[in-house]
């Protein structure tokens, strides 16, 4: 009997979020930090010379570079719905609106995941 019901047994999709969670909380703060750093207090400021918009538009032709913002920004969106999901489940008590709050935060990043690689295709 054990063995027919682990056959009708459902996977969930809970371990890839956790995964993209993860995966996307560490991508951020190696990155993201890095990058406000140089172009939000180094370039402007001077402490390093900025680079020059022919040069960042090289950089940004390269399908590498696309593909290393790309999967930043996707990361990063999937570990925001993620904690947003669970900080409405835990911190508001939300959970029994469970379904409609997993459609719009995944929803939501997988919306700026499309906007995204817009942006960087048309680029």
């Amino acid at each position: 009997m054990a063995g027919t019901e682990m056959n009708h047994r459902r996977s969930s999709p809970e371990p890839l979020l956790w995964m993209l969670f993860s995966s996307g909380g560490m991508v951020a703060a190696l990155m993201v930090p890095i990058l406000l750093f140089l172009f939000g207090i180094a370039f402007p400021v001077g402490l390093l010379s900025a680079p020059s918009h022919a040069h960042l538009y090289a950089v940004l032709h390269n399908p590498l570079t696309r593909l290393v913002l790309f999967g930043l920004c996707a990361l990063a969106l999937f570990h925001w719905a993620h904690r947003f999901r669970y900080t409405l489940y835990d911190g508001l008590q939300l959970k029994r609106y469970a379904v409609p709050i997993v459609v719009l935060c995944y929803g939501g990043a997988v919306v700026g995941c499309v906007i995204a690689a817009g942006l960087l295709l048309t680029v």
